[in-house]
């Protein structure tokens, strides 16, 4: 098949060239964002891929139909930046890339947290200028601490056995428990309790209008003083603002994000030679208890390899059946409503 490829870095162009030699379609690239100012590119290619900040509305997927696009083909197993009712009415097929690597991302939340814990991200900057008191740098051990996931699908899973390696205890929250968690003794609560038992917290659940903001005023004021917290899932699950007056507060003692609300115009690009005009975003980064990456956690060879095999393979099998098992369906987008 004919593919545009848009938001393409240099890693997205190699590891895709390689998985393409299998495949064989007819890929061309492009370094732009998919937009209204770019959709006219994508005329004449059947399917377009895209990443997760590409965000496709109704308008958006119009313009693809008519200028003859049938498959929109998503780098990521997140899809709420695409209208999926929208692309459903207009007889566009999505299909995405349900799980690439769970553990590089779940192994990235825990290099988060023993960051945090051991202030690496300040002692390295010490060592570095020759300072090597170590005042400030005092930590906790992470065995018998309660750690707290929230969703406990793949990734949270991978997670929890991680944190069970370390001695900590598990308690757990999800609409639907899995058994994977509860043979290695975590406990199902109640979501308030959940913040008020855990020394440490970290986010593995999917972003829907029920989701968005999860952690707000109300769920910090539930948490022990000092409570770690760490997202690598999405970031509108972290009301930003509630999240900075929990650190000045105390009420937050630790913050590691990989992911940010407001990202879409940060990620992923050098952005070191201009002034950032986030002032929220901003203000997270004076804060010593706090680390952002930028939405690294996925960020694997493995997983680069396994999200362009896995995209080629959607791309293939439609392109020779016009059906796809990881087809994103029109009652997933009712059901995020």
């Amino acid at each position: 098949m004919k593919v545009a490829f848009f938001n393409t870095k240099p890693y997205d162009r190699h590891s895709f060239h390689v998985a393409n030699k299998l495949h064989q379609h007819e890929i061309v690239f492009f370094e732009c964002h998919l937009s209204h100012e770019t959709v006219s590119l994508a005329a004449g290619y059947t399917a377009v891929c895209i990443f997760i900040n590409d965000y496709l509305d109704a308008e958006m997927l119009e313009k693809l139909a008519q200028g003859g696009t049938k498959l929109i083909a998503l780098r990521s197993a997140g899809f709420n930046h695409v209208d999926l009712a929208a692309a459903s009415h207009l007889g566009l097929t999505i299909v995405r890339v349900p799980a690439y690597s769970p553990y590089a991302v779940a192994e990235h939340a825990v290099a988060l947290i023993l960051s945090l814990n051991r202030k690496v991200h300040r002692a390295y900057n010490r060592v570095r200028e020759g300072n090597f008191s170590i005042e400030g740098l005092l930590g906790f051990d992470l065995h018998n601490a309660t750690v707290g996931v929230i969703g406990t699908g793949r990734i949270g899973a991978i997670f929890a056995k991680i944190m069970q390696g370390f001695g900590c205890r598990l308690i757990g929250y999800d609409a639907y428990q899995n058994s994977a968690c509860l043979e290695m003794g975590m406990t199902y609560v109640q979501i308030s309790e959940l913040f008020a038992q855990s020394d440490i917290i970290s986010l593995h659940c999917p972003l829907t209008p029920d989701s968005h903001h999860l952690v707000n005023a109300e769920a910090i004021a539930q948490m022990k003083t000092g409570t770690m917290l760490i997202n690598t899932s999405r970031g509108g699950l972290i009301d930003t603002q509630a999240a900075i007056n929990g650190l000045k507060s105390g009420a937050i003692g630790y913050l590691g994000i990989d992911v940010y609300e407001q990202e879409a115009d940060l990620f992923f690009e050098d952005l070191s030679n201009e002034v950032i005009q986030d002032d929220i975003f901003q203000r997270l980064l004076t804060f010593p208890n706090v680390i952002v990456t930028g939405h690294q956690a996925f960020f694997t060879s493995q997983a680069l390899a396994n999200i362009a095999e896995t995209t080629l393979a959607n791309i293939t099998e439609f392109g020779q059946s016009g059906n796809c098992v990881n087809e994103v369906k029109i009652e997933q987008a009712i059901a995020s409503k």
